[in-house]
């Protein structure tokens, strides 16, 4: 593999760190919201009740970043393993690992649902372009 090859893995790494950032955040409300006892430990053997307002934004919001991401790493890797790594598909992958962090700023900060779904409906866009990418390129090759 070349090393323009090997770009297409550095978003990868981006979006590990941003799934890092977020899981902290929630660590610590979480463990802010069972300290000064907003919410008893038993909450989190099964979730009944509710937890806490922010901490239940970053809860959901660090679930979604296990939703359609998934389909960015599988589509990185696609790309990797069968040599279909062009400046194009790695500036993809930048653009959509910058509207995944532009979406959790939005969601973890003032949560402007309208600027959340806007930004969201971008990266679902370079989503499928990256996935049509690859497929026009398989079908080439």
């Amino acid at each position: 593999m070349t090393g323009s090859t090997v770009q297409i893995l550095y978003p990868l790494f981006a979006m590990v760190l941003l799934v890092a950032c977020v899981a902290t955040l929630l660590w610590s409300l979480r463990n802010n919201a069972i300290r000064t006892r907003q919410v008893s430990l038993k909450f989190y053997r099964d979730y009944s009740g509710d937890e806490p307002g922010y901490s239940k934004v970053v809860s959901r919001h660090y679930s979604n970043l296990f939703e359609m991401p998934v389909l960015f790493y599988l589509a990185v890797i696609v790309a990797y393993v069968t040599s279909h790594v062009t400046v194009w598909m790695i500036g993809l992958a930048w653009a959509y690992v910058l509207c995944r962090y532009v979406h959790s700023y939005v969601h973890l900060t003032n949560n402007n649902v309208i600027v959340r779904f806007l930004v969201f409906l971008a990266s679902l866009l370079v989503l499928l372009m990256m996935w049509g990418t690859l497929l026009i390129g398989l079908l080439k090759s």
